[in-house]
């Protein structure tokens, strides 16, 4: 399968090192040092995957994430110089997958977006359409969907894998480490982690997301999915 990579980023020696990586994984490499530019791109082509840097020089990084985020669930992996768990968080908050501190291996920026790939690009389930709380979500494995009350939800690799770890098995409590581990594949990282890509989660699901019904929080232990397998 052809993976096509769009690295923001305004450094170009940073720029040329993580295109030489990524291009070893025989994947297509675009690459600009812009904000504004990297929206044109992304606007008017195919691409699998976003690098994006958040201190570009015009439209900062931040800005970027959030104006992909109104039309499109391209997956993201963010690269940052700010080091402080809130400012990751912030980012998380705004639609990432994912996100590197520099100064960084850009093997790790590989092995990153190789685990971003492999959850937007995953087998489907052999149970194929599956139907919760009389079809208030159905979850499309084949056509990688989820609707709720009829109405189709974008969702981003990571968002749809906690959905679809929760739906496995309705109404279990999976602790925020185990829900890490299940999508991610490893555990370094915060818990606060999956609390912001599960308050995005709630934002596309919930009718109200202060009182959801569908990502249910369990004080103490984690979270569930509250509605029931439809029979």
């Amino acid at each position: 399968m052809s993976i096509t990579v769009l690295v923001v980023e305004d450094e170009l020696k940073i720029r040329e090192l993580l295109r030489s990586y990524l291009e070893r994984e025989g994947w297509s490499v675009l690459t600009t040092g812009s904000g504004a530019e990297a929206l044109t791109m992304i606007a008017g082509g195919a691409v699998d995957l976003i690098i994006l840097d958040l201190g570009l020089p015009d439209v900062p990084g931040e800005t970027v994430a959030a104006e992909i985020r109104r039309s499109s669930a391209t997956p993201i992996l963010m690269l940052t110089a700010r080091t402080g768990e809130d400012d990751r968080i912030r980012g998380l908050e705004l639609g990432a997958d994912d996100y590197v501190t520099k100064p960084f291996s850009p093997r790790e920026v590989v092995l990153r977006a190789q685990a971003i790939v492999r959850r937007s690009t995953a087998a489907p389930d052999a149970r194929s359409v599956r139907s919760f709380g009389d079809g208030a979500l159905v979850i499309d494995e084949a056509r990688h969907e989820a609707t709720v009350d009829g109405k189709r939800v974008e969702l981003t690799p990571t968002e749809w894998g906690i959905l679809t770890a929760l739906a496995a098995v309705p109404g279990r409590v999976y602790s925020r480490l185990e829900l890490l581990n299940r999508v991610r594949g490893y555990e370094l990282a915060s818990e606060r982690v999956v609390d912001s890509h599960v308050k995005n989660l709630r934002r596309k699901l919930e009718t109200d997301p202060q009182h959801p019904r569908i990502v249910e929080t369990v004080l103490g232990a984690g979270y569930r999915l509250g509605l029931s397998h439809d029979r």
